[in-house]
């Protein structure tokens, strides 16, 4: 576990030893606050709604944006085989890129805290703001960000090239994140089925308030698949 936390905390410092976490940040932040608040106003109602309708379609790209590099630019300068050179498993340094990868998601979630402080400021004098679905909300993004995270991860073992490596990881985010809106012109069975496959229908049902386990399964076998496969690509590359 030191050894995965030792790589995680080097990848996590390159982040900001370079303009890269400031820049994925910067237009994360800018981009759901001028969607959110643009949404608060015009609906006039003190609510959420508006920022986790919008974060989960960010997130298809952000997530991508954050591992991009991760693993296809060690790839491409060599560092890669230097680091599967030293006394580590490739799963250890599979999870320690991804625990980076999901502190730089928790600082931006971490910079979006003054959205929910500012509408509860906002609710009407005697009214109570409910903070049971801003919580929820905000563990469904975690699950949500670490499931895209675990596949952006894999795109980018799958090239050397970062830009390629993240088409590739948002148009799989893309996929798992609109799937279900093809289902209503399909069979009632195929329509569950890409209905279940959908984060967006699982990160529905947890902004609601309510943590269900099969939700919170979904998305740690989607990560966990993610991660594995990008093991995989790992071992492939050390042979």
């Amino acid at each position: 576990m030191g050894t995965t936390l030792a790589v995680a905390r080097r990848e996590f410092r390159s982040f900001f030893n370079s303009p890269v976490a400031y820049i994925v940040l910067g237009g994360f932040l800018l981009t759901a606050g001028w969607l959110y608040f643009s949404t608060l106003f015009v609906a006039g109602q003190a609510s959420l709604r508006g920022f986790f309708g919008v974060a989960p379609v960010l997130f298809v790209v952000f997530a991508p944006a954050v591992t991009m590099r991760l693993i296809a630019e060690e790839r491409k300068s060599g560092t890669l085989e230097l680091l599967l050179t030293l006394p580590l498993n490739d799963w250890q340094v599979v999870t320690g890129k991804f625990l980076a990868a999901l502190g730089m998601v928790g600082v931006g979630l971490l910079l979006t805290l003054p959205y929910p402080l500012s509408v509860a400021a906002l609710t009407a004098p005697g009214a109570s703001f409910d903070w049971g679905p801003v919580v929820m909300g905000y563990v469904g993004l975690v699950l949500l960000a670490s499931s895209f995270l675990a596949i952006g991860l894999w795109a980018s073992a799958l090239s050397r090239n970062q830009i390629v490596g993240f088409i590739i990881g948002l148009v799989l985010c893309f996929a798992f994140y609109f799937v279900d809106k093809f289902a209503v012109v399909l069979p009632q069975t195929l329509s569950e089925v890409l209905q279940y496959l959908s984060v967006d229908y699982h990160f529905d049902n947890i902004a609601r308030g309510v943590l269900d386990s099969r939700d919170v399964l979904f998305y740690v076998t989607l990560t966990v698949v993610g991660l594995a496969l990008t093991t995989r690509t790992l071992s492939n590359v050390r042979q």
